[in-house]
């Protein structure tokens, strides 16, 4: 078996298992090396930010987003290949294409209580069953212990039939290592355990969502075009510098990657951005309807 169709098989089954579970551990999906070298680019960025308000961020935690500005490396969780491909397992039928949604990390402090389980979906208004709307990606940057607050999943709890329930079962605490990727579906019912230990907790949440949502971060605000001219091109798309079809996220009616390029026209003209099947609609109607210049 080559490297390729490994990839490909570990992606198949890790993609069944989220989907069956409503979570799922990728183990062994990054070198640890990669995640320690992250960890100490955000060394600095850990001891200055100030802890949270308020009752679900947690006051005895810390968050701070805008990854992929703060560290190059945040791309490698970003961008893993049998993240991507589960993630767009999971959306892909309901969407255009994916976006990110958020790239934070979190830092949780001893003395931390449990936090509230909860849904991440739930921050978007619409009707909750047909599909998912997110995949959440938590990577550990210390060991994930159930005594120093690892994410605590509830089983059962996803899909149509697990929010139909009243209540919830016992969780189950994703024990792992760095290197390691717990992924979510965003109708999974879970929150960060408590940390009874004398030493923070940290990982890394990277959340992609279906593309015509609005993202909990704002991508555009945390990567404006001189940050994001920086990025590979699939990177760039992410965090929003493309359309969705139709038409949606543009600028000035055109693709937004127009902004990543070095001469950027004073006017620019609208150009149609349409999924095949519009685009052959309004063909059809357009037939007959205009006469040549």
């Amino acid at each position: 078996m080559n490297a390729h169709s490994s990839f490909d098989t570990i992606a198949l089954r890790k993609t069944e298992d989220l989907l069956r579970d409503g979570w799922c551990i990728v183990p062994n999906a990054l070198p640890p090396t990669i995640i320690r070298a992250l960890e100490a680019d955000l060394e600095a960025d850990f001891v200055a930010t100030p802890f949270c308000w308020g009752h679900f961020y947690g006051e005895r935690t810390k968050r701070f987003g805008s990854l992929l500005r703060r560290s190059a490396r945040s791309a490698a969780l970003v961008l893993n290949p049998t993240i991507l491909t589960m993630v767009e397992s999971v959306l892909g039928a309901a969407c255009d294409r994916i976006q990110l949604n958020v790239a934070q990390a979190i830092e949780i402090h001893p003395g931390e209580a449990q936090q509230f389980p909860h849904r991440d979906h739930d921050m978007w208004q619409g009707e909750k069953g047909g599909h998912e709307y997110l995949v959440n990606v938590i990577w550990p940057l210390t060991p994930f212990r159930r005594e120093n607050g690892a994410t605590l999943i509830y089983p059962g709890s996803h899909g149509s039939a697990g929010m139909a329930r009243s209540d919830l079962v016992e969780p189950v605490a994703a024990e792992c290592e760095p290197g390691s990727a717990i992924c979510i579906l965003g109708s999974t019912a879970h929150g960060a355990g408590a940390n009874r230990t004398d030493m923070p907790r940290r990982g890394i949440v990277i959340g992609y969502c279906l593309g015509w949502l609005k993202p909990y971060e704002n991508q555009w605000l945390a990567y404006p075009p001189p940050i994001a001219r920086t990025f590979p091109r699939e990177l760039a798309e992410l965090v929003g510098y493309v359309q969705h079809r139709p038409n949606l996220g543009n600028y000035e009616g055109q693709c937004p990657s127009i902004l990543l390029g070095d001469d950027i026209p004073a006017r620019i003209g609208a150009i149609d951005a349409l999924r095949p099947d519009q685009a052959a609609m309004l063909a059809d109607f357009a037939a007959g309807r205009r006469t040549e210049p």
